[in-house]
């Protein structure tokens, strides 16, 4: 490892957020992915909810100590991909060779430009890989919020416990509609990672809404519990049979103003291969904050190690030689 930068590996999410906090908190919109994913996981496990043990959190530091970059793999969906947030790039291809080392097979890389493209090709040289690019998307702030001028019939409201199964339902097809108007093939956007029981606590945190026209539901929009003032909108989901009634617009506006409301700052990722949302969120004053990507590490060495997870080999600082974002679609 060089001498510039050093990596430290945790199994504790709560422990890692401390590490990271005036890191994370210099960039809170950019960094939010980690900052929730982490609180989320702290509290289930303060809960009783018991985590992957394979989960692990890394934070890089300078010769000063000074946190520069962070990184997570708590994907519970294959090929378990990293996220990546910005750092320098010798710490990016530092935690490359700390994971090749390790013996973890890593079959995606996801998270900012250009870090993420550089771990991911870093990775491939070592084993004899392949980088390919699965998606690219963007993250937006809300600027000045617009409301649509329409508002269709129904309104929004909670999810309830009982509809936990229609959620997940909705959840599981939003990856296959967002596959279908992005043009890729089916199967390429990654799984949600929900189950009823993640769903049910999110539900009972009022974090999962419902449009509600006569009683039936017709759209779906989802949003992260604040971390670092800033709350992370989506899936935003509306099933065939409803589309095309701006059922998308009117939720994202009424989530975006309720997360205003709670003095928190909203945000979302979409999907850049599909230029209906990227638009309709512009109209309601989404401004680009940062690229990210979804890459795929294909090819590597089978006869590498089997992965272990930091459990098995235990936190701490890695020796010398050294994570969806549920982007969102819409309804026109």
């Amino acid at each position: 490892m060089s001498a510039a930068t050093s990596l430290s590996f945790s199994s504790d999410p709560g422990a890692s957020l401390e590490q990271a906090a005036d890191y994370l908190a210099a960039m809170p919109v950019a960094s939010n992915v980690v900052a929730t994913v982490a609180a989320r996981a702290r509290a289930e496990r303060d809960q009783g909810v018991l985590q992957d043990p394979r989960n692990w959190y890394a934070v890089a530091r300078d010769e000063d100590g000074t946190v520069v970059g962070v990184a997570m793999r708590t994907a519970p969906f294959a090929p378990r991909p990293l996220y990546v947030l910005p750092m320098p790039d010798d710490a990016a291809r530092e935690l490359a060779r700390a994971l090749h080392t390790r013996g973890e097979q890593v079959g995606g890389v996801n998270g900012s430009l250009p870090s993420a493209r550089l771990v991911a090709e870093e990775l491939a040289r070592l084993g004899g890989g392949l980088v390919v690019e699965a998606m690219h998307l963007r993250l937006f702030e809300l600027g000045t919020l617009v409301p649509p001028e329409r508002v269709p019939p129904g309104g929004l409201r909670p999810a309830r416990p009982e509809e936990a199964g229609l959620c997940l339902r909705w959840f599981e097809e939003f990856a296959a509609a967002a596959d279908e108007q992005s043009g890729r093939p089916a199967g390429s956007h990654p799984d949600s990672g929900e189950d009823l029981a993640s769903l049910g606590r999110r539900i009972e945190a009022r974090l999962i809404h419902l449009w509600e026209v006569d009683g039936e539901p017709v759209h779906l929009t989802a949003v992260t519990a604040p971390a670092l003032g800033v709350a992370r909108i989506g899936p935003v989901f509306t099933p065939r049979a409803h589309r095309g009634r701006g059922y998308a617009a009117a939720a994202v506006a009424q989530i975006s103003q309720q997360v205003l409301d709670r003095g928190a700052r909203p945000c979302l990722y979409t999907d850049q291969a599909n230029p209906v949302s990227n638009a309709l969120y512009e109209r309601l004053g989404y401004e680009p904050v940062v690229d990210t990507v979804n890459l795929r590490v294909e090819g590597r060495d089978e006869e590498r190690p089997a992965e272990q997870g930091p459990d098995e080999r235990g936190p701490g600082t890695v020796p010398g030689d050294g994570a969806s974002t549920g982007a969102v679609r819409a309804d026109p």
